[in-house]
C-alpha cells in the first residue's frame, strides 16, 4: 500500500489565524482535532507538508511553533500565495473510477474534527 501525501495550510487551518506580525510561537492554539488527527497520520506513514503564506523570515517560529504545539509534518513549503490554491495530479495507474487527487475544505479556525481519510 502507497501511503497518502497530505498538503494542509497553517493559519485557519492548523492554528487559529494570527496576522504575521504578530506570530508569537508560544502563544500559538492548534485548532479543535488537529494534534491528533495530524499525529495519527504521521503515525500511519503519511508524507505531510505544511504549505503556508507566510514569509521565508518567519521559517524558524513557524518550526518552533509546530514543535510547541506537536504538529508533525515532514516538509514546510513557505511564501505561497493567498489566493485560490490547484492541486493537480494524474491518475496514473488507478482505475477509472479510483481517486488519485482531493481536496478538503475545512472552515476558517474550525479544525479537524470532521476530516476522515
Amino acid at each position: 500500500m502507497t501511503n497518502k501525501t497530505i498538503f494542509t495550510d497553517i493559519d485557519g487551518t492548523l492554528v487559529h489565524q494570527v496576522n504575521f506580525e504578530d506570530l508569537d510561537p508560544f502563544e500559538s492554539v492548534a485548532l479543535p482535532g488537529v494534534v491528533d488527527k495530524m499525529v495519527d497520520w504521521f503515525k500511519k506513514g503519511y508524507h505531510i507538508v505544511l504549505t503556508t503564506a507566510r514569509p521565508e523570515s518567519l521559517r524558524h517560529e513557524t518550526i518552533q511553533e509546530m514543535d510547541i504545539l506537536g504538529i508533525p509534518f515532514h516538509q514546510l513549503v513557505m511564501g505561497i500565495g493567498r489566493a485560490e490554491r490547484i492541486l493537480i495530479n494524474n491518475n496514473s495507474d488507478k482505475k477509472p473510477n479510483e481517486v488519485r487527487a482531493e481536496g478538503i475544505i475545512v472552515q476558517k479556525n474550525g479544525g479537524f474534527n470532521d476530516i476522515n481519510l
